[in-house]
C-alpha cells in the first residue's frame, strides 16, 4: 500500500495497452522530440514534430518555436521563442527512426535566452579547443515518491543510518534499481556517453557518469541524459530530484563532481600542469562557487559543510585521494602515474554542466582571474 501511494497515477495505466501503439508503423515519417532548458535553468521541457524523412544530421533538424511565456523565459506580448536543433540521439522510448533533440534557446531578437549557458560555453570552448580538454561528470540525483519522500524510506521515520547503502546489493539497502538499469540503456541506445552507475551513500540516492567527453560535449550529452532520467521516472511515476541537500541532517548530499584534464595533463610529467591548474583554481575559488549552482552559492552552502565527504565552501583545499578536499587527484595519478585528470568536488548536482566547465577553462587555460569574465567575441 505505502509503494503504491507514493508513485504517480499516470504510471499505473496499462503498459501493455501502450505497447500495442508503439508498434504500429511510420510509414517513412519521423517523430523528432524537441528538449531545452527552461527558465528555471534546472528543468528541461519537450515537445514533438513528424519530420517527412529521418534527418541524418543534426543539419536536417528544422528550428522550430515555442510560448516562452510559459516556460518563464519571455512576456505573453512577446511570447515566441527560437528552438536551434545542436545535438542529435536517437529516441529510446519511440525507438527507431525517432530522435530527440537538444536545442538551444533564442529570444525573439536571436540573442541567448538569459538560461541558455551553452551559447558563451561554445565560444569558449572554440578558443580552447587546441588543449583538447576531456571532462567527465558525476551526476547525483535522489528519487522521491510522488508525495516528496525519498522513494523506499519508512512513511514515519528514516532508515537505517549511513553505511550499507553505497553500491549496495539487496532489497534493504537499495531502492528503484529498475529505475537506474532502465536510465543505463536508454541513455545507451540513444547515443548518450554514459560510462557507468552505482548507488550512493543515502538510501534511494544513485549516480551515473558521463564521459570522456570533449568540449561542449560535455554539456550536450549530461543534458540528455538528465532529460532521459526524468522521463524514464516518469514512466515508472516517481520523480529525480537533483537538489544537492535534499534531506537535513546526518544524511549526504548530492553533488556533480567533475573529473577534468587537457592534452597536456594526460602526458607523461603531466602531474606538474594538473598542480598549476589547481593552484589557479585556488585563486578564484569565490568565482567557482557562484556558477557552480544555479543560485549562486546558495544551494551548495546546505551542501558543502566540511561533513559527509564534502570541504566547506569557504574555504579551498586539494589533496591526493581526499574526498574531503575541493579537488581530489587520485592516487593512481598522484602517486604512481604522474599523469592524468583531477577531479573538482564543488560542483551541486543541479549545476549547469555547461557554467562548469567554462569555469573551468577560463580559469585554467584562458588564465582569467578575479570574479569578473571576459566577453569574447565570436571566434
Amino acid at each position: 500500500r505505502a509503494v503504491a501511494m507514493s508513485v504517480s497515477h499516470s504510471s499505473r495505466l496499462n503498459k501493455l495497452v501502450r505497447e500495442q501503439y508503439m508498434r504500429l508503423p511510420q510509414d517513412g515519417l519521423v517523430q523528432v522530440t524537441y528538449v531545452w532548458i527552461d527558465g528555471s535553468g534546472e528543468g528541461v521541457r519537450c515537445k514533438s514534430r513528424t519530420l517527412d524523412k529521418e534527418p541524418k544530421s543534426i543539419e536536417d533538424v528544422p528550428e522550430w518555436n515555442f510560448d516562452g511565456s510559459s516556460t518563464a523565459q519571455a512576456e505573453g506580448s512577446n511570447s515566441d521563442m527560437f528552438l536551434v536543433p545542436v545535438c542529435m540521439f536517437r529516441d529510446p522510448f519511440c525507438l527507431d527512426p525517432n530522435k530527440l533533440v537538444l536545442c538551444e534557446v533564442l529570444k525573439y531578437n536571436r540573442k541567448p535566452a538569459e538560461t541558455n549557458l551553452r551559447h558563451m560555453c561554445k565560444k569558449v570552448m572554440d578558443l580552447v579547443k587546441d588543449s583538447h580538454p576531456w571532462f567527465g561528470m558525476e551526476q547525483e540525483y535522489t528519487l522521491l515518491g510522488i508525495n516528496g519522500h525519498p522513494y523506499g524510506w519508512p512513511d514515519n521515520g528514516f532508515p537505517g543510518p549511513q553505511g550499507p547503502y553505497y553500491c549496495g546489493v539487496g532489497a534493504d539497502k537499495v531502492y528503484g534499481r529498475d529505475i537506474v538499469e532502465s536510465h543505463y540503456k536508454a541513455c545507451l541506445y540513444a547515443g548518450v556517453k554514459i560510462c557507468g552507475t552505482n548507488a550512493e551513500v543515502m538510501p534511494s540516492q544513485w549516480e551515473f557518469q558521463v564521459g570522456p567527453c570533449e568540449g561542449i560535449e560535455m554539456g550536450d550529452h549530461l543534458w540528455m541524459a538528465r532529460f532521459i532520467l526524468h522521463r524514464v521516472c516518469e514512466d515508472f511515476g516517481v520523480v529525480a530530484t537533483l537538489d544537492p541537500k535534499p534531506m537535513t541532517g546526518n544524511w549526504n548530499g548530492a553533488g556533480c563532481h567533475t573529473n577534468y584534464s587537457t592534452e597536456e595533463m594526460r602526458k607523461e610529467g603531466g602531474l606538474k600542469h594538473i598542480e598549476a591548474a589547481i593552484e589557479k583554481l585556488s585563486k578564484r575559488h569565490n568565482y567557482h562557487i557562484c556558477v557552480y549552482d544555479p543560485r549562486g552559492g546558495r544551494d551548495n552552502s546546505r551542501r558543502l559543510t566540511g561533513h559527509h565527504e564534502t570541504s566547506n565552501i569557504f574555504e579551498f583545499s586539494a589533496g591526493v585521494a581526499n574526498r574531503g578536499a575541493s579537488i581530489r587527484i587520485p592516487r593512481q595519478v598522484g602517486q604512481d602515474d604522474g599523469y592524468g585528470y583531477f577531479e573538482d568536488r564543488r560542483p551541486a548536482a543541479n549545476c549547469d554542466p555547461y557554467a562548469v566547465t567554462e569555469a573551468i577553462m577560463r580559469t585554467t587555460v584562458l588564465n582569467e582571474t578575479g570574479v569578473e569574465t571576459k566577453d569574447y567575441a565570436d571566434h
